[in-house]
């Protein structure tokens, strides 16, 4: 649905975007990481053909940003940090004006015009003024000014950025709803919404893109060890944290035990393997052999902010090393 392969773009001597490839699927919801000014603004203004590349070629919907910029941005919907939204009017009288630029026939605008308003939950604000609107609203109505065309792609840029906890849930809800229908880009810089919305991850740092995959995939591959996390209970009761971790450290494969803080009167280790080493089999055994109760042993996947903070610090902590 989207291609990207080997994208500049140049401002004088600054290069925002540095020679970038990557593909999203069609109906995936993909979300495009990086600190602030690494090129994500630039690349999705690229794709919703507001700026021109430098070099390289993008694809949307299988229309060229370049020689087809009009076809894709038939296929487009795009909701920016600041909805384009006009504060005089009411919501539904500009929902109806989006619709007629969008070109949507004039006997199918009624009907699309209910369906967003009602895929958006704004039926209860549809005669008011868009100024008068809370924030939550305004982002609920710029997501229906992005989809009244029934688009094949929309790009969200910081689509929660300032709402409550409680807005934040719905408009994610209304964003995974739109998922399969829709393929989607979501740039933010909210890491757990992308781990619970995303299914795969673009992560993008000083105008290049540095990984690309879901973020199980990213997780497992940047630690290149298994971790698991064990909790265990002594039969007697008289089993120190020291003597478990021994215990424990003495497996096969195991590189290191790290003790978490007890619960319940129970001893919880998280225990790291050698590279490429496969310890859940292992520990269980020992534990059993042991004669103490296992209550739980499971993978621990570093987080998305652990991952996005390796990936994107690299550059960094290369120069400071070249520097001493």
């Amino acid at each position: 649905m989207i291609k990207v392969e080997g994208l500049s773009k140049r401002y004088a001597r600054t290069v925002a975007v540095d020679d970038i490839s990557f593909e999203v699927q069609k109906g995936q919801i993909v979300g495009f990481l990086g600190p602030n000014g690494a090129g994500k603004t630039t690349t999705m203004r690229v794709l919703t053909c507001f700026l021109p590349p430098t070099s390289g070629t993008a694809f949307v919907a299988g229309f060229d940003v370049m020689t087809a910029s009009m076809d894709v941005k038939k296929r487009i919907g795009y909701l920016p940090e600041l909805p384009p939204l006009y504060p005089e009017m009411e919501v539904i009288e500009y929902l109806t004006f989006v619709g007629r630029i969008k070109k949507i026939p004039k006997a199918e605008l009624g009907q699309r015009l209910n369906e967003v308003i009602e895929r958006c939950a704004i039926g209860d604000v549809r005669t008011k003024l868009v100024g008068k609107l809370s924030r939550g609203y305004r982002q609920r109505v710029g997501l229906a000014q992005a989809i009244i065309h029934n688009p094949d792609v929309l790009i969200l840029d910081e689509p929660t950025a300032g709402l409550d906890p409680k807005q934040i849930i719905e408009t994610r809800e209304l964003i995974t709803g739109l998922a399969g229908s829709h393929t989607i880009i979501l740039s933010t810089h909210i890491l757990p919404e992308v781990e619970q919305t995303c299914e795969q991850v673009i992560i993008i740092n000083k105008g290049k893109v540095v990984a690309t995959d879901s973020v199980h995939n990213l997780t497992n591959r940047l630690r290149g060890s298994e971790a698991v996390a064990v909790e265990l209970e002594p039969q007697a009761g008289e089993l120190t944290a020291a003597q478990a971790q021994q215990k424990l450290e003495q497996v096969s494969g195991v590189s290191r035990v790290i003790p978490k803080d007890a619960r319940n009167g129970r001893l919880r280790f998280e225990v790291e393997s050698l590279q490429g080493r496969s310890i859940r089999p292992e520990l269980a055994r020992a534990v059993v052999e042991s004669g103490w109760s296992l209550h739980e042993l499971y993978p621990v996947a570093l987080s998305l902010e652990e991952v996005f903070l390796q990936l994107t610090a690299s550059d960094v902590s290369a120069a400071q090393g070249g520097t001493q």
